[in-house]
């Protein structure tokens, strides 16, 4: 699949840095409740998002980067 970035590297690093915390709170401080897990599998999406440098929701909405 070929795609295109739409997260600039700032964002791109908040929503890695977010999402580590999200799944360590969901496991650690909220370990065997059902919103917990809901919160991890959040940040799991985040890191991904991060990671790739792609926002599918952000791309239904338009977002793009500037071209260089």
């Amino acid at each position: 699949m070929f795609y295109r970035k739409n997260l600039p590297g700032w964002e791109r690093a908040m929503r890695t840095a977010g999402g580590i915390m999200m799944i360590a709170y969901g496991l650690l401080a909220m370990s065997g409740a059902t919103s917990g897990y809901l919160i991890a599998g959040a940040g799991a999406v985040a890191i991904t998002t991060g990671f790739f440098g792609f926002c599918p929701m952000c791309a239904m909405v338009g977002r793009r980067l500037p071209s260089p």
